[in-house]
């Protein structure tokens, strides 16, 4: 094993800069990195709103909300101004020692902005706009990697690959897919070949010999218990990513916990297999991991009925298989690590005992030459 040890990260989304009313969790940035810094964490994953920096990076946008019932950004509409907010955040991040990987969910504004890429070309240069106003403020050598969409080629993600609604999910597996993330990051790397550069996955992991990642830098797989492609947990439990109804967690609420502890062993072993399947992934390819989104449920929060613990324990359980792995650089405790989920958040202990163990894993040196671990 090499010397180098991973990073505990968090994913902040856009909620950074969408919650930032009072007791939205990041009204001051200063005292949430602290905390962060407190619990044990050392970088941080959030939207840098390329399409909107690149189209006005001074601009007041105004933003639809993604839900209403999940608690990462606004549950209303939001206005935001996106580049001196971003070049203050990663400032801000330097200040307490945390790195800061990139990446964007595209938010919709009223002018549907995202729409309007329209190839790999559209897509690169937006975030070559991006990238060339960090690097002017001084602050690029605190970027830990760019994640070019989030979720990649979800629809809800990536809206600017899908002609109607109501198309098929597309597949990393179609060459035009292949295509498109190659030659997006291939124009990022000729001017910025210090960065490492991937695309997130949180699909289609069972196909992974059938995938070209050979231009990605790194794997950014998102792994939960609860998706419906490592387990039928929420099919069981009527859970269907409802944004805008709450009879979704109403749901959980009622079944959620029953349907785990009375299988446990079934929904630990689903997990478990996902973990070791995109760790084998990592192996046959020589990339090393990123995983900022995981490992219990992927919908969570302080709701009357639902509560932390069995989610906690769960959430350590996948930390800890996949820290013993060797194979990933960097590594969240879940997707809940953020202020606005104070069921979580104030489980300070917790979070200390989770970060020690994720910073203190082995990693495989093949890949310890990642350039963000450099």
């Amino acid at each position: 094993m090499s010397d180098v040890r991973p990073y505990a990260i968090s994913m902040w989304d856009f909620s950074w800069l969408e919650r930032r009313w009072p007791g939205a969790g990041y009204e001051d940035w200063d005292v949430a990195l602290g905390d962060l810094v407190e619990r044990g964490y050392d970088a941080v994953r959030i939207d840098a709103y390329p399409h909107l920096v690149s189209a006005d990076p001074h601009r007041q946008w105004d933003l639809r909300p993604a839900w209403n019932q999940t608690s990462w950004g606004a549950q209303s509409r939001v206005t935001v101004c996106v580049l001196p907010n971003l070049l203050a955040f990663i400032q801000a991040a330097r200040r307490h020692g945390v790195r800061v990987a990139l990446s964007t969910w595209y938010r919709e504004d009223d002018d549907d902005t995202r729409m309007r890429i329209r190839t790999p070309q559209d897509q690169a240069q937006i975030w070559l706009d991006t990238l060339r106003a960090i690097d002017t403020a001084g602050l690029l050598d605190s970027v830990l990697y760019v994640d070019l969409c989030n979720e990649f080629p979800v629809q809800a993600w990536a809206p600017f690959m899908y002609r109607m609604a109501s198309d098929p999910p597309l597949s990393r597996t179609q060459p035009e897919v292949t295509g498109w993330m190659r030659e997006s990051i291939e124009r990022l790397r000729a001017d910025f070949p210090e960065l490492d550069y991937t695309f997130s996955f949180c699909t289609e992991f069972a196909t992974w010999p059938e995938q070209d990642v050979s231009f990605l830098d790194v794997l950014e797989p998102h792994v939960w218990m609860s998706h419906p492609e490592t387990s039928g947990f929420n099919a069981r439990v009527g859970y269907d990513f409802q944004k805008f109804d709450p009879v979704g967690f109403d749901n959980l609420v009622s079944r959620g916990r029953s349907e785990y502890e009375a299988n446990r062993e079934h929904y630990d072993a689903a997990l478990y297999r996902t973990i070791d399947t995109v760790a084998e992934w990592s192996r046959a390819t020589g990339k090393g991991l990123w995983t900022t989104e995981c490992w219990a449920v992927v919908d969570w929060k302080d709701w009357p009925g639902l509560d932390w613990d069995w989610v906690m324990d769960l959430t350590a359980r996948g930390c800890e298989r996949a820290a013993a792995s060797g194979r990933w650089l960097g590594m969240s405790t879940s997707n809940f690590c953020g202020p606005q989920f104070h069921g979580m958040w104030r489980e300070v202990d917790w979070h200390l005992r989770l970060t020690d163990i994720i910073r203190s894993a082995p990693v495989d040196p093949e890949i310890a030459t990642s350039r963000a671990v450099r």
